[in-house]
C-alpha cells in the first residue's frame, strides 16, 4: 500500500485505505469499511453484520481485532483524527498562508472546499457527541478530539503572537462548528461568513502594541 502524495491527500470522507501501515490487512479492510460507513451513516445506523459485510473479513476475524462495536468506533475517530483535522484542516491550511493568521483565516477556505464536495457529511465528533451523548465513552472520546483541534488552533495562535490564546481557541472553535452545521443546513457562503467574523476575533486578541499583519 503506498502513501498518497501530499497534493492528493485524502478529504474528510476518504477512505483510509492507501495509506502506509503496518497493520494486519484485515485491520485496514476493517477501518476502511468503518471510516466510509460511520462518517457518512452515524453509529448506532451502522450494525456490526455490515461492517463485516462491507469489509469481506470472516465474523472471528473482526472480533479477533476488534472485541467490540465500541472497540472499532474508536478507532475509527482516532483515524478520523489523523486524516480529517491533521491531514487535511491544519496541514492545508498551513499550507496555504505563509503567516499564522493567514494559516488560521485559512481553515475557512478549506472549509469552503469542503463543504462544496458532494460527499461532506459534517464532523464526525460533533456527529458521534451528539448521537452518543457526553457521558458515553464514545461521547467523552469525541470530547477529547474536539479539544485537540482546539489545541492545534491554539498552537497558530501562540505562533500568531495572540493574547489570550486557550480563550481565542474556544472562539475560534465555535466559528468552526457554527459554519459546519449552517453549511450542513445549505448555507453556500457558510466558510466566508465564519472567516469574516474570525477576523475580527484575530483583531480582538492582538497584544495592543501589536501591528496588523501585511
Amino acid at each position: 500500500m503506498s502513501t498518497p502524495d501530499a497534493s492528493e491527500a485524502p478529504g474528510p470522507s476518504s477512505s483510509p485505505a492507501g495509506q502506509t501501515t503496518t497493520r494486519d490487512d484485515a485491520v485496514d479492510r476493517i477501518l476502511d469499511a468503518a471510516y466510509e460507513l460511520f462518517s457518512r451513516r452515524g453509529i448506532r445506523a451502522v450494525g456490526v453484520d455490515q461492517l463485516i459485510e462491507r469489509s469481506g473479513v470472516a465474523k472471528a476475524t473482526f472480533y479477533r481485532h476488534f472485541p467490540s462495536k465500541d472497540d472499532l468506533v474508536l478507532a475509527f475517530l482516532a483515524l478520523r483524527d489523523q486524516i480529517w483535522t491533521v491531514d487535511l484542516i491544519i496541514s492545508d491550511a498551513r499550507s496555504r498562508g505563509d503567516t499564522a493568521e493567514e494559516q488560521l483565516l485559512a481553515i475557512f477556505d478549506v472549509f469552503g472546499d469542503w463543504f462544496q464536495r458532494e460527499d461532506f457529511e459534517a464532523c464526525s465528533f460533533i456527529n458521534v457527541l451528539l448521537e452518543m451523548g457526553r457521558e458515553h465513552p464514545l461521547g467523552k472520546a469525541s470530547i477529547g478530539y474536539l479539544a485537540r483541534i482546539r489545541g492545534h488552533i491554539q498552537e497558530l495562535a501562540e505562533e500568531a503572537g495572540l493574547e489570550r490564546t486557550e480563550e481565542f481557541a474556544r472562539s475560534w472553535h465555535i466559528l468552526m462548528k457554527g459554519s459546519i452545521i449552517s453549511a450542513t443546513e445549505g448555507d453556500v457562503l457558510a466558510s466566508k461568513r465564519a472567516q469574516q467574523m474570525a477576523a475580527w476575533l484575530i483583531e480582538q486578541h492582538r497584544g495592543p502594541d501589536r501591528p496588523v499583519s501585511a
